[in-house]
């Protein structure tokens, strides 16, 4: 499967953006979908992720309640829905679908999209 991460650019603190993934070859139907995101001079860290069934969500303790992981298995499309930006989240936000083991580990990430900037001025 190939993804194809979009939806990133600059946005205020405050402000919101949708990132989109978009699958092809297979459909996004049949992986767990998730979301990473990578800061300058730092390590990839995970943001979120979907399962199969579309309420079966989770979050890094950081974007509670402000990210919304939702998935749209029509589309083939994934989305990380993001209000009430704060300059620390800005990074390189990367896609990624069908995990082995524990989902907040990058490593346990089959596919990958390329990456989309996030830019949060203050």
């Amino acid at each position: 499967v190939q993804l194809q991460a979009s939806g990133g650019g600059l946005v205020q603190a405050g402000g919101s953006l949708r990132l989109s993934c978009k699958a092809s070859g297979r459909a996004i139907r049949s992986y767990s979908a998730g979301w990473f995101r990578q800061a300058p001079g730092k390590e990839r860290e995970f943001v979120a992720a979907i399962g199969w069934v579309a309420t079966d969500t989770y979050y890094t303790d950081s974007v509670k309640d402000r990210f919304t992981i939702s998935r749209d298995n029509a589309k083939s499309t994934v989305y990380l829905q993001m209000n009430s930006l704060k300059p620390e989240d800005t990074a390189v936000y990367y896609c990624a679908a069908q995990v082995a083991g524990e989902r907040t580990e990058s490593r346990n990430w089959g596919y990958w999209g390329q990456g989309t900037q996030v830019t949060v001025s203050s």
